[in-house]
């Protein structure tokens, strides 16, 4: 496996190849976009189906987005360090920030009636719906995300 930076991550990789990288981004949603683009690519050629593309994209889009939101606080002088790895039968990825973290557990329930037209826990939503796995570790401030393509969300 090889380990990629930021400025390597938009290499291309041969089909099939499993891809493994590791950067920090400032909080800048434009940052997040890059690597959520060259996570995109690597999926592709590690042939993953546009569905599986799209969950993970979608989770992967919250995750970031938390991170520089809540975790970092739009504070663009702190960052957020992504590692992951991809191969032709998973895909994972760690997310931190710099925040003080939480507890997923506060969260309320987005579906619950009185939470229906409020904005929070959509995203955690999300992320557990479309990936096997979500895990939040040390004080909250970092997420572990895994997809696995056994036929499994």
């Amino acid at each position: 496996m090889q380990l990629a930076t930021a400025d390597t991550m938009n290499s291309q990789r041969p089909s099939g190849q499993p891809c493994q990288a590791e950067c920090t981004i400032p909080s800048d949603p434009v940052e997040a976009r890059r690597v959520q683009e060259a996570i995109e690519r690597a999926l592709q050629a590690n042939s993953y189906t546009d569905h599986d593309i799209f969950g993970i994209k979608l989770a992967l889009e919250e995750a970031l987005v938390n991170a520089i939101k809540h975790g970092n606080q739009m504070d663009r002088s702190k960052t957020v360090r992504v590692a992951y790895f991809i191969d032709p039968n998973r895909f994972e990825i760690d997310i931190t920030d710099e925040g003080c973290g939480f507890d997923p557990c506060d969260v309320p329930d987005p579906t619950a009636v009185e939470n229906l037209e409020r904005p929070c826990g959509r995203g955690l939503m999300l992320m557990r719906h479309y990936m096997t796995e979500v895990q939040f570790t040390g004080r909250g401030n970092c997420v572990s995300m895994k997809k696995l393509r056994n036929g499994k969300k």
